[in-house]
């Protein structure tokens, strides 16, 4: 159970930092997508290892859009 407010709280603080426009936001997201694959391996889900790759591709893609438009 500590796993899912973990990784909520982790991803919620993420989005809502990037919301505001700062870069740095989505790079939360990005870690938190990191455990979400110590998740999926620690309890053998690994479909949510596909699920954390492409997030992560999104969150790093909006983290590099994000911060060209900020410098």
């Amino acid at each position: 159970m500590i796993w899912s407010w973990i990784l909520g709280t982790v991803g919620i603080t993420g989005l809502l930092i990037a919301g505001r426009r700062v870069w740095w936001g989505w790079l939360i997201t990005l870690v938190n997508e990191v455990l979400w694959i110590s998740y999926a391996i620690a309890t053998k889900q690994y479909g949510f290892i596909f699920m954390a790759i492409c997030y992560a591709t999104v969150y790093l893609r909006n983290a590099l859009i994000n911060r060209r438009i900020n410098d």
